[in-house]
Formats: structure tokens, sequence, C-alpha cells
């Protein structure tokens, strides 16, 4: 009977031994190693916008396209841009002749100084002054048509992805108007956002493993940089200028996310990444260092 009280206060006190064990690892995983699951897959989103207004002609991409930099991705009306740049070049046209015929008057009344008065040599020399500077202008005019012609055709910025793509031919675009939005690929990063009691056991060019919810296989990476700053909700400057300062938790302290970017070295073959996924992200130990140093700094 005592050999069965002692056998069963030996289990009861293995299992809390177990227990307690499991839930301090769990408290040093969760709570004090540098580790989140609030981890997002994020890239540069450029906003592809034409410099020149007019109806689309022609969409050479759909929608969730990839594309590479200075692929054609659509053409807006060129018409009245190929008739600007004839009149830029009719009046360039016109400027050069104008200044050639000033230039040949200039040399004749130099050569015949004797028998021309000085006005008359002033007043040439100046037509030919003011003229160059006519024919300056018309050639930065007839640039500018060039450009304005060149930009009908919308070209890929960056290697990326299409989004949002809804355009169609006779579709009017106005210029400085968001189009649509592609996602520049080449940004692809990590962006792990920490605890800030975390924060002091991460530092640059850490590696880190990189889990996606619901994929499997590990994306390694390195820390690249750590946010400088985040807002500080505490302090809001009121309409009357005022600090609006909140009001003090006395029991309760909230301990404020970081951002943290993690670059990213090796993806598993085979494996997609698309803007906005979510991630857990664990940060590993430097060489030498073991994760109770880590988790346990004092």
């Amino acid at each position: 009977m005592n050999r069965e009280h002692l056998s069963k206060a030996f289990s009861t006190f293995l299992l809390l031994i177990i227990a307690t064990l499991v839930t301090v690892a769990l408290w040093v995983r969760y709570q004090v190693q540098p580790t989140t699951r609030d981890g997002k897959v994020a890239a540069d989103i450029v906003q592809v916008t034409p410099d020149v207004g007019g109806w689309v002609t022609s969409v050479a991409v759909q929608d969730n396209e990839a594309v590479k930099k200075g692929q054609p991705l659509l053409t807006i009306d060129q018409s009245r841009y190929q008739l600007a740049l004839s009149a830029a070049q009719a009046a360039l046209n016109g400027q050069q002749i104008a200044l050639a015929q000033a230039i040949r008057d200039d040399r004749r009344n130099h050569a015949l100084s004797a028998l021309v008065d000085v006005e008359t040599i002033e007043k040439g020399t100046e037509k030919v002054g003011l003229l160059q500077s006519a024919v300056a202008k018309a050639k930065a005019a007839l640039d500018l048509a060039q450009l304005n012609l060149d930009r009908t055709t919308l070209r890929a910025p960056v290697d990326g992805v299409v989004s949002n793509m809804t355009l169609q031919p006779g579709d009017y675009l106005s210029a400085g108007k968001e189009a649509f939005a592609l996602v520049d690929t080449d940004t692809l990063r990590i962006e792990g956002y920490f605890v800030e009691t975390k924060i002091p056991a991460i530092n640059i060019g850490d590696k880190a493993d990189i889990r996606l919810l619901g994929v499997a296989g590990i994306i390694h990476g390195h820390v690249e940089s750590i946010a400088g700053g985040i807002v500080n909700r505490e302090r809001d400057a009121s309409a009357n200028m005022l600090d609006n300062i909140q009001p003090e938790y006395t029991y309760v302290r909230l301990a404020q996310r970081i951002p943290v970017r993690i670059a990213i070295d090796q993806v598993p073959k085979g494996m997609r990444l698309i803007a906005g996924q979510t991630a857990s992200v664990e940060i590993l130990p430097r060489p030498g260092e073991t994760t109770e140093q880590r988790s346990w700094p004092w």
C-alpha cells in the first residue's frame, strides 16, 4: 500500500516537473527568445503613372503578369503628340533659317563697316544673339515634344508583377493619375514585428529562419536593419498645439512592436513569395552563442 502511494506520488511529481519544464520552455520560446509570429512578406509597390494623358490604344500586359524593366505595358494615343513634334520641328527650322540669314547680314555689315553706320552693325549683331536664343528655345521645345511622344508608351520601371490591372483600350488616362500597381520583385523581403523586450537580442547581420503560414519549407535570411523609430502614441499635438498626454497605465505596460527588416538569402525551390503573406520569424543565435546566453543575458 505504501509502495503504491509512493509510486503515485512519484508519478505526480514527475508530471509536475515535466509540465514545469514545458511551460518554462514555451515561455522562453515565445516571450524571451527573439521570435515572432507577426511577420509579413513585403515588397515595394510602384504606382505606375503616365506622364502624359490620352486615350489608351493598346494594353500589352495582363493582371498578375510578370514583367521586366523597360517592357512596354500600354500605349496612349500618339496622334496629338506626333502633331506637336511636327510643329516643334517646323518652328525650329524657321528659327534656324532666320538665324542663318541674320548671320549673313551681320557678316556683310562688318565687311562693309566703312559704308555702314555703327548703329546698324550693332542691331545686326544683337539680332543674331536673339535668334540664337530663339533657336535654343526651339530645340528645347522639340526635345520636349519628342519626350512626350516617347512617353506615350508606358514601360515597366522595375522588374515586377502587374497588380490591379483593369485598363482596356478606349479608357482615358490622365497625366499623373495612377494606372495600376507593380510589385517590385527585386525588393521582396520579410518584415518581422518584434516586441521591444526582444530587440536587445537582435543585431544587424543575425541569421533568421522564416516560415510562411501554411507553406512547407524554411526561408533563410539575415537581419538587414531595425527601425529607427515608431509613432509615439502618448504624444499627439491637439488643435491648440498642446501635447495630448495619455493617462498613466498603473498596472499594465504594453510592449511596443518594433519592425525588423529581414533580407532573403535563400528560398526553397518551388516556393512562391507573395507580398502580404503571413510569416513567423526566428532570429538564430550568433556563432559561439548558445540559446541560453541569448535568452538569459544576466
